[in-house]
């Protein structure tokens, strides 16, 4: 059997490494003025899902937004990424920021120490486990029927899963903007060269491709 392995796509940060600020709330899910200027090369592309009307660019940065779904057969993401709420659920009304139909089309899994039933939105079910990293990816992986595992964020997520040695690949759209205070996925790209390989790719809208594979 194949490896299946656990992937960082698509996850975008700014040039001083800050992927989300500390203040999410429902009106500002990301937690940071112009959040929007991170992941805007994602949603300039031809392959971006929720474009409306025909065109978009067709290179480099297109492949990366037709690649996030590709093989890809479950998810794990904090709880930060489902929603704004802290602490126990109040209530279980809020499924989530993306509507009746969330882009995922697999099982995710909700890193939470407030477990809570599982509930699915058209092909996507999300169950919300309590449980070490080593563990929830475990679940995930059987869950994914052997394909591979995506995990989505936030960048305390990703932080959890790296230290814990369980990322196999990385890409990081690094955008030439600046927040100056936020959640840092990294004081600078080298601190992850000592267990991975790191290659750099610029694109033409002005993000810079970070991909890390093990070593």
């Amino acid at each position: 059997m194949t490896h299946q392995l656990l992937r960082v796509q698509n996850f975008n940060v700014s040039s001083d490494g800050i992927g989300a600020g500390e203040e999410q709330s429902l009106a500002n899910p990301f937690g940071l003025p112009g959040a929007e200027r991170l992941f805007g090369w994602a949603g300039a592309t031809a392959s971006w899902p929720n474009r409306t009307d025909p065109g978009g660019s067709r290179g480099l940065d297109d492949y990366f937004t037709r690649d996030f779904t590709h093989n890809i057969g479950a998810e794990i993401m904090g709880r930060n990424k489902f929603g704004p709420q802290r602490g126990p659920w109040e209530d279980h009304a809020w499924r989530g920021w993306w509507g009746d139909e969330p882009p995922f089309h697999t099982p995710v899994f909700v890193l939470t120490h407030h477990p809570r039933p599982s509930f699915t939105l058209s092909d996507t079910t999300f169950h919300f486990v309590d449980g070490s990293p080593a563990a929830v990816l475990e679940q995930a992986r059987e869950a994914a029927r052997g394909k591979d595992v995506r995990l989505g964020g936030g960048v305390s997520t990703i932080r959890q899963f790296l230290d814990a040695g369980l990322v196999d690949t990385l890409h990081v759209a690094v955008s030439p903007v600046t927040f100056s205070s936020g959640l840092r996925l990294w004081e600078s790209p080298e601190e992850l060269t000592d267990r991975f390989h790191l290659e750099t790719v610029p694109s033409p809208s002005g993000v810079t491709h970070h991909l890390f594979w093990r070593r």
